[in-house]
């Protein structure tokens, strides 16, 4: 079998996996972080979970990067997939392509394209925005001088920063957590492209449709 053909059928047999994984990593990752008045061992189960699931991305990255044999080009051609790695919170974003690859594998049409930017923005959007409420409050609410306190304020400030406003009411004052602001502001950017560039070409394809249907006189 063709390397193409072969790391195409390994990552349409692997989407609904590593999906469930992902959820699985995020969801042991909210544990860890929220569930301060567990037992220990619960919060060693989901650091447990956490790491068998991280270790299920490096091996389906290893086996697309082995059967692509592409060698260093499948880092460069594939660079969202090496962040994801080395980031795995960004893992649960990559849940947005499980439809598409299931859809694709059983041969049935998926939807519209605009539809589909907008489906899949949005929940990037939801994905990443809890991810990143996470990863801030994780390194915020104990620093000292720290305005993001409680989950409520990280989700709060992961809202307004994911839609571009800023309100400045809290902040991160940390380094990392800092960064983690980069970051989000650089994902609000692109997903609100993204989105306001497919409805816009969507409103133009029916104005366009209703104008050329419109009986002439």
């Amino acid at each position: 079998m063709h390397d193409d053909s072969r790391l195409t059928e390994w990552e349409q047999r692997a989407a609904l996996p590593l999906a469930v994984g992902s959820l699985l990593f995020l969801g042991g990752y909210a544990v860890r972080v929220l569930g301060d008045g567990l037992p220990g061992p619960w919060r060693d189960l989901c650091l447990a979970v956490t790491w068998t699931m991280w270790a299920l991305f490096v091996l389906d990255y290893v086996v697309r990067w082995r059967l692509s044999r592409q060698g260093a080009a499948f880092v460069r051609r594939h660079w969202l997939d090496t962040l994801v790695v080395v980031l795995p919170l960004l893992r649960p974003v990559r849940v947005v392509k499980t439809y598409e690859a299931v859809q694709r594998r059983h041969g049935r049409p998926r939807l519209a394209l605009h539809l589909r930017v907008i489906v899949y923005a949005g929940l990037s959007v939801s994905l990443l925005g809890f991810a990143g409420a996470l990863s801030v409050y994780h390194r915020e609410h104990t620093a000292p001088n720290a305005t993001i306190t409680t989950f409520g304020d990280a989700v709060w400030w992961t809202c307004a920063t994911l839609a571009t406003v800023g309100y400045g009411d809290v902040a991160p004052v940390t380094p990392l957590g800092r960064i983690i602001a980069v970051g989000l502001m650089a994902c609000g950017l692109a997903l609100l492209g993204a989105v306001t560039g497919s409805f816009s070409s969507w409103l133009l394809q029916v104005f366009s449709r209703e104008d050329d249907e419109r009986p002439p006189g």
